[in-house]
């Protein structure tokens, strides 16, 4: 099992190229099937209420599907951030940082709908 994003790029590398996958792989397609695979989470919640959501998602059937299409979308993430030389962990700190700056505590602290 890898234990880095690094590791995981590999083994997804390697995955992809043992299966001569690479040529459908250009970004579009990456980004289009990253949000099909999102709709798919996303699927998993629809006729569920908030007040319901932790708990459906505790429900071992529901919760093997949830971890199923997490890990489709991570899949598809890693390889989109391989394919355009993205570091996803760079990525995602250098987002935090702009939040952070972008909606401050102050402001922004117990709402679902902070200032812009």
């Amino acid at each position: 099992m890898p234990s880095s994003i690094a590791e995981l790029q590999d083994e997804l590398r390697r995955f992809v190229r043992d299966r001569d996958w690479a040529q459908f792989h250009d970004p579009k397609n990456l980004a289009m099937a990253l949000v099909s695979e999102a709709g798919e989470l996303a699927a998993e919640y629809r006729w569920v209420s908030n007040a319901d959501a932790d708990r459906h998602s505790a429900v071992a059937s529901a919760r093997a599907r949830v971890i199923a299409e997490i890990g489709d979308v991570g899949i598809l993430l890693l390889l989109l951030c391989d394919r355009l030389g993205v570091d996803p962990l760079a990525a995602i700190e250098q987002k935090l940082r702009a939040n952070k700056a972008k909606y401050p505590i102050a402001e922004s602290k117990g709402r679902p709908d902070p200032p812009m």
